[in-house]
């Protein structure tokens, strides 16, 4: 049964947005004035432009599909089965330990205001109710859950609007001049760490391509919304932290924003930013449960993984077991996991998951010269640079994080030896490389 394709360009926008700001707002500041000092606010500069390579690319290759599976289904059509079933499982788990992140921030943001939830038993109680109520929402149809996602994504920009705003009115009332020193004193490794932290802050939008089989004419509306919502949550994201840096200054803090918070608004401000953190992380659970199980369909409806994932609830026209399977294996992670923990491993899943792209970009373009999609300039030297920026950053990976990444690589080996020895008829393409200019 086909999927409706009622996602549009400013829907598809919002969940760019959406999909791109969430718990890293608000859990990284403090991390990154603690390796940077006042540097941070340029690594989330230099974090924009580079993944604005990996996007481009993104855009040039999503183009080329009509149908569920983003990343996954496209290095599996350039480079075949074991490929993409490796970077389908790194796919799977940035969006896993995406999901986590933001579902452990809502919690200890909570817990600020109800000490009661920082329990154990409370906390994973907690954590599942946040997960259900978006999963029954998308349960019941793609529209529905895309209209969500929209209204909170307005609803967790507001307040960041806000702290900008105010804390660009309070730096313009004081003087802080910069040493060009503190942009070299922190040292590369720190550098590096914090780069790769910001590309889990900016990851995202890869998860938003993967409903490409509900999307309006995804040829148009992908790279709208790709490039529209990335230079949205980059200005955002550099502002923020700069406010933070010239309000608060670099001593050690464990809620950043909650203090700038405090110092701009005065009385209440910690309460807002603890509002402003659950909505977000909220929104950005929301928006992931629209696109993300979508790869759990693709991977089923390609034969590599059980065919019930592949199931379309004829009455919504979702893939509703595949919605409650990905629900559940976030709530899972998140039960288990730390917050810097989940954000590191998750951000070195997605870089894999960014090379397979970019790579996938050179071999389409070798395949299908005259594919009528499009076509971003200097796109295979952009695909190489990215690569090559990605494979640096992931060695910024300690070695219980790198053994996640080796044991995921592993378990998706097993899934492809499986898969390959199963009967499943390989559905037809609807690339755009099938189609006349």
């Amino acid at each position: 049964m086909a999927f409706v394709r009622s996602i549009g360009r400013w829907s598809m926008t919002a969940l760019v947005v959406n999909s791109i700001i969430g718990n890293s707002i608000f859990g990284l500041p403090a991390e990154l004035t603690r390796l940077l000092g006042r540097a941070s606010p340029l690594a989330m500069l230099v974090a924009g432009l580079i993944v604005s390579m990996i996007v481009a690319c993104m855009a040039e290759v999503a183009s080329q599909f009509a149908e569920a599976g983003g990343g996954y289904l496209y290095v599996r059509r350039a480079f075949g089965r074991f490929a993409g079933v490796q970077v389908g499982w790194f796919y799977l788990l940035g969006c896993l330990a995406g999901g986590a992140a933001n579902a452990t921030l809502f919690v200890l943001y909570l817990a600020t205001i109800w000490p009661a939830a920082g329990g154990k038993l409370a906390r994973i109680g907690i954590m599942a109710a946040v997960i259900v109520v978006p999963t029954l929402v998308n349960y019941l149809g793609v529209r529905r859950g895309a209209n969500l996602s929209t209204v909170l994504t307005v609803a967790k920009v507001l307040p960041l609007i806000l702290l900008i705003v105010l804390g660009l009115w309070h730096f313009n009332h004081q003087t802080q001049p910069f040493s060009i020193a503190e942009l070299t004193q922190p040292g590369l490794s720190a550098w590096l760490r914090a780069l790769l932290l910001l590309i889990f802050a900016y990851a995202g939008f890869e998860f938003a391509v993967a409903p490409g089989g509900e999307i309006e004419d995804p040829r148009r509306t992908v790279p709208f919304g790709l490039a529209t919502g990335l230079l949205v949550c980059a200005l955002m994201y550099m502002l923020i932290q700069f406010v933070t840096v010239v309000t608060i200054g670099t001593n050690p803090t464990q809620h950043p924003l909650s203090d700038t918070a405090s110092v701009l608004l005065l009385r209440g401000g910690s309460l807002f930013v603890a509002i402003a953190v659950m909505v977000s992380t909220y929104a950005w659970i929301s928006g992931q449960i629209v696109s993300s199980p979508r790869i759990l369909y693709s991977f089923a409806a390609n034969g590599d993984a059980p065919g019930f994932l592949a199931r379309v609830n004829p009455r919504f026209n979702t893939p509703a077991l595949a919605i409650v399977v990905f629900a559940l294996l976030v709530w899972l992670l998140a039960a288990t996991g730390t917050y810097l923990w989940v954000v590191a491993v998750g951000a070195g899943a997605l870089l894999i998951l960014y090379c397979g792209v970019c790579a996938s970009l050179i071999r389409l373009r070798r395949l299908q010269p005259q594919a009528n999609a499009l076509r971003i300039p200097f796109g295979p030297a952009l695909a190489v640079i990215s690569i090559a920026i990605s494979l640096t950053l992931i060695s910024a990976l300690d070695r219980h994080q790198a053994l996640l990444i080796g044991v995921t690589a592993l378990l998706a080996t097993g899934n492809w030896w499986w898969a390959k020895r199963q009967t499943v008829k390989e559905p037809e393409s609807t690339m755009a490389i099938a189609s006349s200019p």
